[in-house]
């Protein structure tokens, strides 16, 4: 089945060269376009598409704010996130918002493609390495109004096995990694991170990821 995509960007000639490149791939087809944040919630409202490609400067609603929305609506839609890191230290806000993962606005279009592929698949983890330093810069910036032990006893329900493939999910590795990393099979680790998930009350692999460093799971020393 073909991945229907909205570009959401203000800027046109970026949103050209993106359907440029996802014209081009038999399994994806453009659903729509959006200049800003409030005509993203609109078009991917009457358009469900699997994924919005959601820049994250736009004037008006930002791309934050649209994600947030999108999300809360309870669309099957998934949003990936584009950010410069040097710049943008809003992506991580994206994460929170609910955004499935996120890529640099200058990834080669292969990765642009795997990432599309990945986020529809229900993969969040689309680029582990840019994942890890993006968390590392920003995490500490994050209150969530509760205090450190409190947020650790939210790990509780874990198996010790389950915290081990948290960690793991939380270093960015991949199911495959985490299952060479255990001497386990990959099966094995996909019902681990699903057992995960459940338990903790989590939508992806990226909820995951930010639970892990607002727990105090992932120290500073792991990093």
């Amino acid at each position: 089945m073909s991945i229907a995509v909205l570009l959401a960007d203000d800027q046109p000639l970026l949103r050209m060269g993106f359907r440029m490149i996802l014209d081009a791939q038999p399994d994806m087809t453009v659903a729509g376009e959006a200049a800003d944040g409030d005509e993203a919630v609109e078009r991917a409202a009457a358009l469900a598409p699997d994924v919005v490609l959601m820049d994250v400067r736009m004037p008006g609603t930002d791309g934050i704010e649209a994600t947030r929305r999108i999300v809360a609506s309870g669309s099957r839609t998934r949003v990936l996130i584009l950010t410069t890191f040097d710049l943008d230290e809003y992506a991580f806000a994206g994460l929170r918002a609910g955004a499935g993962g996120f890529l640099l606005k200058d990834a080669p279009p292969d990765d642009l493609l795997s990432g599309i592929r990945a986020v529809a698949a229900g993969d969040a983890v689309v680029a582990p390495s840019v994942t890890r330093r993006l968390l590392d810069a920003y995490a500490h910036r994050l209150p969530d109004g509760h205090a450190p032990a409190t947020r650790a006893a939210r790990l509780d329900p874990l198996t010790e096995r389950e915290r081990e493939v948290l960690l793991a999910v939380a270093g960015g590795l991949s199911n495959a990694e985490i299952a060479a990393r255990l001497v386990v099979s990959e099966a094995t680790v996909k019902t681990h991170v699903g057992r995960i998930l459940t338990k903790l009350g989590l939508r992806d692999r990226v909820q995951a990821v930010i639970l892990a460093y607002e727990t105090g799971l992932v120290q500073a020393s792991q990093r």
